[in-house]
């Protein structure tokens, strides 16, 4: 069967579209726990840890207030749940046509679009609400429009550019600029280099993890890097993001001042970001969920510790 816009649906999808109706016996409580599976919320480990490494980083130069703390905390995980359940809204009818997808909770049947929808907006107007948390400062609250735009765009990037990866990555970026506008006022090199090498970082990621669906995406004609390079090329350019973001973590310990202990995590991100690709390799993809998840959760939480015990040890 196909939809009104041409794509192949899966038998799941159309049986269980058809008796949608089970969704409304669904509690909230239980659509909230399946939302919470749609948004990958253990994803969050991603961004949020930049954002609090670069606050630790503010704090060194302005009064720490508690309503910032909670103000980031909040502003990251809405902004992010109302990009990932935006992202899973429009791309159900080619999720549930890639048997790697099609059991996602849209094109399953597990969540309905009207919910998910409804969660959107209600996360857009919460991290709306949230940027009211760092008054008097005005520019959370003016810049926070223009900064969901961004976020919500990057689910429509994959249909017009083979560069969405790096939409993406940039969207992810702006998570230690926000938080150094939303705590100074001001931006720095600081939080600049930090978002460097977030966008290299990401960036590079994402273009592996994109591997999987290189034919599936051929053939519906989306756009990625691994479908206009293929996949050996693919793979030689994520590994020079990921160079890319050791230099520029390298610029970044240079530039905030950070001490010794810091420049070991370089170092030690260094060799994850080596091993990840050792892990991925052209005639062997299916190891990407490793490599995906654990490698990368491990150097963005590991950033966050090693840099908070190092402002600690060494203090600036």
């Amino acid at each position: 069967m196909r939809d009104q816009t041409g794509l192949e649906l899966s038998p799941d999808f159309d049986r269980l579209a058809m008796n949608s109706t089970t969704l409304g016996r669904n509690s909230f409580w239980q659509n909230l726990t399946e939302v919470l599976g749609l948004i990958r919320f253990s994803h969050t480990v991603f961004a949020l840890p930049f954002a609090l490494l670069a606050a630790l980083l503010a704090w060194q130069q302005t009064p720490f207030r508690i309503q910032q703390l909670i103000g980031i905390l909040l502003c990251m995980v809405f902004a992010r749940a109302a990009a990932m359940a935006f992202n899973r809204l429009v791309d159900r009818h080619y999720d549930a046509g890639n048997p790697r997808t099609a059991s996602r909770h849209l094109p399953a049947g597990r969540l309905s679009p009207l919910f998910v929808s409804l969660f959107t907006v209600t996360c857009v107007g919460l991290f709306v609400l949230s940027t009211l948390l760092f008054l008097p400062n005005p520019w959370p609250l003016r810049l926070s429009v223009p900064v969901i735009l961004f976020l919500l765009g990057y689910s429509y990037a994959k249909r017009w550019t083979a560069f969405c990866h790096y939409w993406l990555s940039a969207a992810l970026m702006l998570s230690p600029i926000a938080t150094w506008i939303a705590l100074t006022g001001t931006v720095t090199w600081v939080p600049v280099c930090l978002a460097a090498v977030i966008f290299f970082w990401v960036g590079g990621f994402d273009i592996l993890y994109a591997t999987q669906d290189m034919v599936f995406d051929q053939s519906r004609q989306l756009k990625s890097l691994p479908v206009m390079l293929g996949v050996n090329a693919s793979l030689r350019l994520a590994m020079f993001s990921h160079l890319l973001t050791v230099i520029c973590l390298f610029l970044f310990w240079f530039v905030a001042g950070l001490g010794p202990l810091f420049l070991v995590s370089v170092i030690a991100v260094g060799i994850l970001l080596a091993y990840e690709h050792w892990l991925v390799r052209p005639g062997d993809l299916t190891r990407v969920n490793m490599a995906f998840f654990n490698v990368n959760a491990v150097i963005s939480l590991g950033l966050l510790v090693v840099g908070a015990l190092d402002l600690w040890i060494f203090p600036q």
